[in-house]
């Protein structure tokens, strides 16, 4: 079983930088296949933002994505974790405070992304989360 974070994490995570609009941030996400982008000023992490912050907090609000910047969206008050930290310590801050993603740091650098999924495939790889996490995409 994996035991650090580095062995469960989605390297190589997409950034926007802070100054993107919702809807740059909504076609990296289209074109990757993924439901969220780390939002960047400079090399510092500032947020997160997800399809879902997109959809509820930009087009449900009757606002305009292609004018509206990441950091109106985005999670700000982010909790990273690092390569090396143990996947329990993963599990337990992402129950206790109720996340689905964790940006995982070196440094102040991006360089990956924990979320349940990833955990549930690994921790509990006959659940019907892990099957929908290792699912292929079919975009």
């Amino acid at each position: 079983m994996p035991q650090t974070i580095r062995e469960v994490m989605t390297k190589n995570p997409k950034t926007v930088s802070a100054d993107s609009t919702a809807t740059q941030a909504a076609r990296i996400m289209r074109d990757s296949g993924i439901g969220d982008v780390i939002v960047v000023d400079g090399k510092r992490i500032c947020g997160i933002v997800t399809d879902r912050d997109i959809t509820v907090r930009a087009v449900a609000e009757g606002k305009d994505p292609s004018q509206m910047k990441v950091t109106e969206l985005c999670s700000r008050e982010l909790v990273t974790l690092k390569p090396d930290d143990p996947v329990d310590t993963a599990v337990k801050l992402m129950r206790d405070k109720s996340l689905r993603r964790v940006p995982i740091v070196e440094g102040e650098k991006p360089v990956g992304v924990v979320s349940i999924g990833d955990l549930a495939i690994e921790r509990d790889p006959g659940s019907a989360l892990a099957d929908i996490s290792a699912a292929p995409s079919n975009r």
